[in-house]
């Protein structure tokens, strides 16, 4: 857990500040860079990108009920 914390907190890890993208952290869910306001996609893993490319799809679908 200690590791996943160094990986989180560097800065080297978030794209513009708002994109997470580490391929040395397995997780496809992290923690948003201010704490307490949820969680984010690691765009590094492909599961993260499947999760999110469904969740825009099953938005897009609602919207057009």
């Amino acid at each position: 857990m200690n590791e996943e914390n160094e990986l989180h907190n560097d800065p080297d890890n978030w794209k513009l500040g708002v994109f997470y993208f580490n391929p040395k952290d397995k997780r496809v869910f992290v923690p948003k860079r201010l704490t307490g306001l949820g969680f984010t996609f690691n765009f590094a893993n492909p599961l993260a990108i499947l999760a999110f490319g469904a969740l825009v799809i099953f938005i897009i679908f609602i919207s057009r009920m």
